[in-house]
């Protein structure tokens, strides 16, 4: 039965900082995330290439010799835990066997170099959601879900520590929305299609992670809030309407740690910050050294509470000083070592805090990542009962911070991005109460949705 959070794990600001968590995941290699070490979490797929039958035993040497340069250099770094994490191209979910040979490749060479080194390192396996598109049956049954599911447990089998996925429950829908900034579209898809699916896709992974001992961690919000933050960066889309649907997107991860996901969540998520306010779990958490996939206006306060700190994704390419993957594990390893220092100093807080500042004053999608407003807008969050009900109030909670933060002089806003904070404000405090409302007046208007292939 779900668990619904009805108050926030953390009530002191100075309790709420990176690498340490109420609720610590400990790995069976005696790895303790958010136990008071900031670990890197690297990520890192293929260079520009064909996946098929053919070309598998060059997928698998790119794997091993990435994986083997990381273990090289944290041994040479001295780094004291890594999680290396594998994101599935679509055909090694489509063919389930792909995906676990790639993991049991991972797997083998992490724990070779931790047997030989005592170099701890852990592999968090995320399946690629391959649920979308004109030959999809249902979100809940069928080849594509059948696929994931396979993918999930032969990885778990193979020796993953930690299953994680980008979800895609609602996205067909919030695409719409971001296109044409509609905020009641967002919360639809994200409150009410994306929660939904959430309670049905989490409810397996926690299944999994049962059997198979794997560590059920938690998704992630990237194809919704991170499309509206791309797209705001280019100034196609107000950051305003950015902002609000990253705390909108934490009511739908939340979900997974309803029906029992034990984190870290998933670094692209950076919508993880409301949930380890919620929920007391690990987070993982991306920024500046994000910045190999895809730029922002985030690329420090994404840290301040941060217990991996990843680096997104990066191809297996050549740079002068290496293969790219090794190079992305280096800036991650020396960012977790000053921050783990000042740990050990006392200076977390205020290291935490320089973070926050340098970067909450020119971009609302990164003032509604500070840790105090983070906690503020958390702690009346819980208080709604409905994943509905929390939607419209994290849209509500994130214009209202946001207002303020501008009228005190924390927050830069123009003259167009203070106009659609009026407007999107205005429409959110219109929406309907009640949620069968709600949906009927938002459903008929999305274009792409196959209302049954949610059983709606």
């Amino acid at each position: 039965m779900a668990h619904v959070f009805k108050t926030t794990a953390y009530t002191n600001l100075e309790d709420f900082v990176y690498g340490k968590a109420l609720k610590p995941v400990v790995l069976k290699n005696g790895m303790v995330i958010g136990g008071g070490v900031l670990y890197p979490e690297i990520n890192f797929t293929l260079p520009p290439m064909l996946i098929t039958k053919e070309t598998m035993s060059d997928v698998m040497r790119n794997y091993r010799d990435i994986t083997t340069g990381i273990c090289e250099r944290a041994k040479e770094l001295e780094v004291p835990g890594f999680v290396a994490e594998i994101e599935t191209l679509p055909p090694m979910t489509e063919n389930p066997q792909w995906g676990i040979e790639v993991c049991k490749t991972v797997v083998d060479i992490i724990k070779e170099y931790e047997a030989k080194y005592k170099i701890k390192g852990a592999v968090r396996i995320t399946p690629n959601d391959i649920r979308e598109g004109k030959e999809l049956e249902h979100m809940w049954r069928g080849r594509h879900w059948d696929s994931i599911l396979e993918t999930f447990e032969g990885c778990a089998m193979t020796g993953a520590d930690l299953m994680a996925i980008e979800s895609v429950g609602g996205k067909e829908t919030h695409d719409e929305a971001v296109m044409y900034c509609d905020i009641s579209k967002s919360i639809f898809a994200l409150s009410v299609l994306g929660a939904k699916d959430m309670e049905k896709l989490w409810t397996e992974i926690v299944r999994i992670g049962e059997k198979t001992g794997a560590v059920a961690s938690g998704d992630t919000a990237c194809g919704f809030a991170n499309t509206a933050m791309v797209l705001a960066d280019k100034n196609y889309i107000p950051k305003v309407f950015a902002a609000a649907v990253r705390v909108v997107s934490a009511v739908r991860s939340l979900v997974a740690f309803e029906v029992g996901a034990k984190g870290p969540h998933k670094d692209c998520g950076y919508e993880g910050v409301y949930v380890k306010a919620i929920t007391g779990t690990p987070i993982s958490m991306e920024g500046k050294t994000a910045a190999c996939a895809h730029l922002s206006h985030v690329g420090n306060i994404a840290v301040c509470v941060a217990d991996l700190w990843s680096n997104e994704s990066i191809q297996n390419i050549k740079l002068l000083a290496g293969m790219a993957p090794v190079v992305s594990f280096e800036q991650l390893a020396y960012d977790c070592r000053l921050m783990n220092r000042a740990m050990e100093t006392g200076d977390s807080l205020l290291l935490r805090d320089l973070h926050a500042d340098s970067d909450s004053y020119y971009d609302p999608q990164a003032y509604v990542l500070r840790p105090d407003v983070v906690l503020e807008i958390s702690k009346e969050l819980v208080k709604a009962e409905t994943h509905y009900e929390r939607g419209k109030r994290a849209a509500l909670l994130a214009f209202e911070h946001i207002r303020s933060a501008h009228e005190n002089g924390k927050l830069r806003l123009d003259e167009r991005e203070l106009s659609w904070l009026d407007n999107l404000s205005e429409t959110v405090e219109n929406l309907p109460e009640d949620l069968e409302e709600f949906i009927d007046s938002v459903m008929d208007d999305c274009e792409n949705l196959d209302p049954e292939k949610y059983d709606m």
